[in-house]
């Protein structure tokens, strides 16, 4: 655009040539556009005439309105460190420029990563036994809690699987979960703990919300499992009680009061609603847990102590491709009677240490275990290790042994023979 004026004053003393008649020139101004329409012109006027924001595209969604009458910034913006990991620069969700065939990839590089919360059981091949009591318990609590919403009747979130140690309280709830197809996120008692306070609480409430989209984004049914609890919530003796001790009791409280409502520190929308999932939690030991947590209306208990018929079917299906018969497995569980079903589990293990003391041998001894099992050519194979053969001799000699470090054990008090001149 080229613009020039023209004075409309001249100086006040002339020339006196200049001739007398010349009247004063009015301003005016000259512009040249290369494509200028009225529309255009009409538009940039009514532009400027108004105080109205101007939006960034009339196909951008990051202004789009949700139901509160806010935009899609100013609620991320209220969520406490953008806690929402399901929303970000996703295909479908913020602009396709940036996330479909254009760049070629999702911005959010590790969103597959943050999915892996939840657990498979791919690893678990074989026939393995299932008791009929702790089938019918955890399979009547996870279809409660979906039916909650038509039942009318409360309905605990919890289920509490305790008992002794070793006795499969894990497993079992595993085989359970491939068996029904639960997709569940696990949670140890190793995680009820922080160096910040109220890390393990969110924590908690995260995993939950992300059971909750297995249900809403998969279709399958989820639940969160916390394993060991007592070992992380329990006082035993003296121990010493924590914030985070106080602020996970307290997490799982309201959970079990407000299943459907769970924040992870965004501020509250009447629209954010969680499916209801059921949790499942395991240990030895629940009288060392906070009262008002395990009371009736909040969890179920279930003391799991497997049946005689219990320990000999679970053990004849771990024996069963070994060639071992139910009647020497029966057998075997009457010479070792009151010990928990991963002792039987320990038997097997312990019969492939001479197998595998022979295969160290035959690679050349322990001088050269780590050049060979860490540091040898791709095209260099290992010797072939072959498995013990199976026999009920084997196995005794094993539970025998096992028996003996027991004993050891509770015979010998090491640390109080170190620790006895303390109290005097």
């Amino acid at each position: 655009m080229a613009l020039f004026r023209v004075p409309c004053s001249f100086p006040s003393t002339l020339p006196s040539s200049f001739p007398k008649l010349l009247s004063p020139v009015p301003s005016f101004s000259i512009s040249c556009s290369s494509k200028s329409t009225p529309n255009q012109l009409k538009n940039e006027d009514d532009d400027r005439n108004t105080d109205k924001p101007k939006r960034l595209s009339e196909q951008s969604s990051w202004e789009t309105k949700d139901s509160e009458g806010k935009d899609y910034l100013y609620r991320l913006g209220q969520e406490a460190d953008n806690m929402n990991i399901a929303v970000g620069a996703k295909a479908g969700v913020i602009d396709d420029l940036f996330t479909g065939d254009f760049l070629g990839k999702d911005s959010d590089i590790v969103f597959d990563y943050r999915q892996k919360v939840t657990r498979s059981f791919e690893y678990l091949q074989g026939d393995y036994y299932i008791a009929p009591a702790f089938l019918d318990k955890v399979a009547c609590h996870v279809v409660k809690n979906y039916l909650a919403h038509i039942l009318n009747v409360k309905v605990p979130l919890i289920l509490g699987v305790w008992g002794g140690k070793g006795q499969g309280k894990t497993f079992q709830t595993e085989l359970i979960f491939q068996a029904m197809g639960i997709v569940p996120v696990i949670m140890s008692a190793g995680e009820l703990e922080s160096e910040w306070a109220g890390e393990p609480g969110k924590l908690i409430r995260e995993r939950y919300r992300t059971a909750s989209q297995v249900v809403q984004n998969q279709g399958k049914m989820s639940c969160l499992m916390i394993n060991d609890i007592d070992a992380g919530l329990g006082r035993f003796g003296n121990t010493q009680m924590t914030v985070n001790n106080q602020i996970v009791v307290g997490t799982l409280m309201n959970l079990s009061d407000n299943p459907t409502r769970v924040s992870v520190g965004q501020d509250w929308r009447e629209s954010d609603i969680t499916n209801r999932v059921p949790i499942i939690v395991t240990g030895n030991d629940f009288s060392t847990l906070y009262a008002p947590l395990i009371r009736d209306g909040r969890m179920e208990k279930f003391y799991w102590q497997p049946t005689q018929e219990d320990i000999v079917n679970i053990v004849h299906r771990m024996y069963e491709k070994d060639g071992i018969s139910r009647d020497e497995v029966v057998s075997i569980v009457e010479i070792f009677p009151n010990q928990a079903l991963d002792f039987y589990g320990a038997l097997r293990s312990r019969t492939y240490d001479r197998s595998i003391s022979k295969w160290v041998e035959d690679i050349g001894g322990v001088e050269k275990l780590g050049n060979k099992l860490l540091r040898r050519r791709k095209d260099e194979e290992l010797p072939v290790f072959t498995p013990p053969e199976q026999t009920v001799e084997a196995l005794l000699e094993s539970g025998y042994s096992l028996l003996r470090e027991q004993q050891l054990i509770t015979e010998t008090k090491l640390s109080k023979e170190y620790m006895k001149n303390m109290d005097d």
